[in-house]
């Protein structure tokens, strides 16, 4: 997917809880975070994201490191998880 998909998908909503499906690997349930860095990796098309299992201490502790980098061209679909 483009950068500009994924950005639309994601900036519409305040917690953006995806299922992230890839082409080449078995798919994410994760959280898009915004970092100070957010603009500058969405314009190269890398994405943080927390894991479904990693959201609650992210939410208690706010700590970035909790997330993983992907590389957007490799989606192939977003799918919003209620």
């Amino acid at each position: 997917m483009t950068y500009e998909q994924i950005a639309g998908a994601v900036q519409n909503l305040d917690h953006p809880l995806f299922e992230i499906r890839f082409k080449s690997r078995s798919s994410v349930k994760g959280l898009f975070i915004k970092t100070a860095d957010y603009h500058e990796l969405k314009v190269k098309n890398f994405w943080r994201i927390v894991e479904e299992r990693r959201i609650a201490e992210y939410e208690r502790t706010g700590n970035e490191d909790l997330a993983r980098i992907f590389y957007g061209d490799g989606f192939t679909k977003l799918v919003t998880v209620a």
